[in-house]
């Protein structure tokens, strides 16, 4: 049995992540299907790019990660298979597997072409159903990546890197890469980054405190904490941060250290 996660943009409102099930069970019925979230923001590849990066690692060798916000379905972008740690990606070429990319720079992407593998009749609206489904269950199933179609080396890339920029003076230019449900920002700061007596510049409001819990002051102000994705995230115990601090994913975040 092989693990095939889903990352969605589709909500859970209509029809379609039970389509997209069925339609990796018709290939491989015994394929173990996990959902990481169907919630992302419609259309919002960076959303789904951070999400897939949070969560990759926790799932065993050979998973295939479904992920699927498409907002270029039945155009010319193309669909995409990455090999990386070893797992695989099926999706759009839209940059959605960028931090993946980043994260791991041994990956291989191959762009698939091979029309046998795809439902009968497909809809130019419902390629999660019709191509990344059938796909991705084909691949657990044990065929090659190869079989699918080529290997590129111009998969498409989000912007702007997972990496923050080393300034000469020693500060690092970083910037809010998600904010959460709970107004957690969380940066594109590691922990390899950060020395003693740091502090964070946001929208010209400045943090101090580093914390190693939520719960570890009662005090509502904002503060730096390590999150579980590996990130140095801006929270405030039982509030909003982004609404403290004003911030929107894609802020510029100064990490300024003695």
């Amino acid at each position: 049995m092989t693990v095939v996660s889903l990352l969605t943009d589709f909500g859970t409102a209509d029809y379609f992540v039970g389509a997209v099930k069925a339609a990796i069970l018709s290939v491989n019925p015994q394929a173990v299907i996990v959902d990481i979230t169907h919630e992302i923001g419609p259309q919002d590849i960076a959303a789904g790019a951070f999400t897939l990066l949070g969560a990759y690692k926790t799932f065993p060798a050979g998973t295939v990660h479904l992920a699927v916000v498409d907002p270029g379905v039945g155009s010319t972008r193309r669909p995409i298979i990455v090999s990386a740690n070893e797992q695989f990606f099926v999706g759009p070429d839209n940059g959605l597997f960028t931090y993946i990319y980043d994260r791991e720079p041994s990956h291989q992407v191959f762009h698939v072409t091979v029309e046998k593998y795809f439902r009968h009749d497909t809809s130019t609206t419902f390629h999660g159903r019709d191509i990344f489904a059938p796909v991705g269950a084909a691949l657990s199933n044990g065929v090659k990546p190869l079989k699918f179609g080529p290997r590129i080396n111009d998969a498409v890339r989000l912007p702007v890197s997972l990496e923050p920029e080393v300034l000469k003076n020693g500060d690092v230019c970083a910037r809010i890469i998600h904010i959460d449900r709970f107004g957690n920002c969380v940066t594109n700061i590691t922990r390899d980054l950060v020395k003693s007596n740091a502090t964070l510049v946001v929208n010209r409001k400045t943090i101090r405190e580093f914390r190693r819990f939520y719960g570890e002051n009662s005090a509502k102000t904002p503060f730096a904490i390590w999150g579980s994705a590996g990130f140095l995230e801006l929270s405030s115990n039982g509030s909003s941060a982004a609404k403290i601090l004003q911030a929107k994913r894609g802020n510029t975040v100064v990490l300024r250290q003695d």
